[in-house]
């Protein structure tokens, strides 16, 4: 498990007074599940980013995050948050690693809680997916993957499926309902942008990211969202401007900023009461410059905790 993490500054025995460290409870068994417990996953896990020829050392993001998110105030009386430790790769299995978690998460939906889970790379994608589409079989599942990149490459079969071709494993799944935010022209080639339009993958540029531009990203998120049943939203950190999340396995000089424009909708995507699973990616330690990477995924994962 994760021992020695979840603390923090303690500022009194009253719910008034409770930051997250002092709500989080080190769980194992599923059954203790109860309706709207945000129950978390650390997907310990970078064999995708290996596979993909990124910078290693994601796998060591998970802690990371957990310790940067155990000093946030908690603002609801009712929070409640499990922790079932994290998923490692054994021997670069990734796909058992996947399995795994997809299998996890599937039980804590069919308990009623909301899956979050901190990854490595984002190769989690097709694992979380996949978690959703065995508890909720017949329903319509909306993605919202806020990245620079489509990850809808088609496997390599001597390397296999990898942190970019999580969409491309989804759509072989049947029809899928995605909206990618904040793709960069000079980080998809032609193809992936045409295996987009071939597979029905909505997207927003990073160039459309603008104040002026909210009511129609609005619009985008709101037609995604309004036609289906259960909402799953990933961030790849990578889709960050370097000087703010310098710590990724793909870094972008020409990423987006976590600015109003960016809180405005990002907030308008967690009040949404379909979204049920939140998982934050490809933050890399490793080249991570006083945590700010990791401090910012940990406030992106507060912002739903909060909600």
């Amino acid at each position: 498990m994760v021992q020695n993490i979840w603390q923090g500054r303690w500022d009194g025995e009253e719910l008034l007074f409770h930051r997250i460290f002092q709500r989080v409870k080190e769980e194992q068994n599923y059954d203790n599940i109860s309706p709207n417990d945000f129950v978390l996953h650390g997907f310990a896990v970078d064999e995708g980013v290996r596979r993909n020829k990124g910078r290693q050392g994601a796998k060591d993001a998970p802690d990371v995050i957990r310790k940067n998110m155990s000093n946030f105030p908690v603002v609801l009386p009712d929070f409640s948050m499990l922790d079932f430790g994290n998923i490692t790769c054994e021997d670069g299995h990734l796909e058992n690693a996947q399995n795994s978690l997809a299998k996890n998460v599937s039980k804590v939906l069919l308990k009623g809680g909301k899956s979050l889970v901190l990854s490595g790379g984002h190769e989690v994608t097709y694992a979380h997916y996949l978690g959703l589409k065995t508890a909720f079989p017949e329903q319509k599942i909306g993605i919202i993957n806020i990245d620079a990149h489509f990850d809808n490459r088609q496997p390599e079969k001597e390397v296999g499926p990898s942190s970019g071709t999580g969409f491309w494993q989804i759509a072989q799944e049947g029809p899928i309902n995605s909206l990618h935010i904040g793709i960069q022209r000079n980080s998809n080639t032609l193809k992936l942008f045409d295996t987009a339009h071939q597979y029905g993958m909505k997207y927003i540029l990073a160039d459309e990211l603008f104040f002026e531009n909210l009511p129609s990203i609005y619009q985008r998120i709101d037609e995604l969202l309004d036609n289906v049943d259960f909402a799953y939203l990933t961030i790849c950190m990578d889709v960050f401007n370097a000087s703010i999340a310098p710590g990724v396995s793909a870094s972008a000089y020409n990423g987006i900023f976590a600015d109003a424009t960016f809180m405005h909708f990002y907030r308008h995507i967690l009040k949404n009461n379909k979204l049920v699973a939140l998982d934050v990616a490809e933050v890399n330690p490793s080249f991570d410059i006083q945590d700010r990477t990791a401090r910012l995924a940990a406030c992106l994962v507060n912002e739903w905790l909060m909600m």
